[in-house]
């Protein structure tokens, strides 16, 4: 079973995700703050993040920008899920080093298919 990790500090919008990942088999490891999270992410391996841009400490953008620079992890695929939705911010997210965007609220029932989509997984036996 693949681990991934959530950053995330909206309570409801991580049980929603960690709901659509262990429907379809991932283990689920959350964070509820930035650090945290990049503490977590530069510990253990995973098979991709999925960050908020908005966190009570640092944000989205730092998070990513860390994690990339770490040696062992730059190269994870990190999927932005947030409510900023204004023109630009997409393009913004993806030149941070973002691999996706999604924008709140998302659809549990779809959203890892999306994910799996931008992060080149088309069939979804290979996760095993």
């Amino acid at each position: 079973m693949k681990k991934v990790l959530v950053i995330e500090d909206n309570r409801d919008n991580l049980r929603l995700i960690s709901y659509a990942l262990k429907r379809e088999g991932y283990a689920v490891v959350a964070a509820e703050t930035g650090l945290a999270g990049v503490e977590l992410a530069l510990k253990e391996k995973y098979f991709f993040v999925i960050v908020d841009i908005n966190l009570p400490d640092i944000d989205g953008f730092e998070v990513t920008r860390r994690i990339r620079h770490s040696p062992d992890d730059g190269s994870i695929p990190i999927i932005v899920i947030t409510s900023h939705a204004m023109m630009g911010d997409r393009e913004r997210i993806l030149a941070a080093g973002c691999s996706g965007y999604f924008e709140k609220p998302i659809d549990p029932l779809t959203i890892v298919a999306q994910i799996h989509q931008v992060i080149g997984i088309m069939d979804c036996s290979s996760r095993s």
